[in-house]
């Protein structure tokens, strides 16, 4: 049997693992999912509309924002959150090439 050496890039290795954590928590696709109907969102609105304490929000977006799936923007006082959508669009096709789709 021949043995294979496998090596990881183990800063994409860490990225991957950011990401993937970050898009596997259903109140995280939730707000994900707001925030692509809505397109450029007040962090206001997310957790009024979706019914979510404030602090939880803003940790959970915190989480995305630090993934790279959202960015966001400082108007005046408010936050406002919008999708990076290549991001996402990578990490979609990163896991269906695994899963052999």
């Amino acid at each position: 049997m021949k043995h294979t050496k496998v090596v990881f890039n183990n800063e994409k290795l860490q990225y991957s693992s950011e990401l993937m954590r970050a898009l596997a928590h259903p109140l995280r696709l939730k707000i994900l999912e707001f925030i692509d109907g809505q397109g450029t969102i007040n962090v206001n609105k997310i957790y009024r509309t979706l019914n979510i304490e404030q602090s939880i929000t803003s940790q959970h977006l915190r989480i995305l924002k630090m993934a790279g799936v959202v960015d966001c923007t400082r108007e005046g006082k408010f936050m406002h959150y919008n999708i990076n959508y290549d991001v996402v669009f990578k990490a979609y096709k990163a896991v269906n090439n695994f899963l052999g789709k």
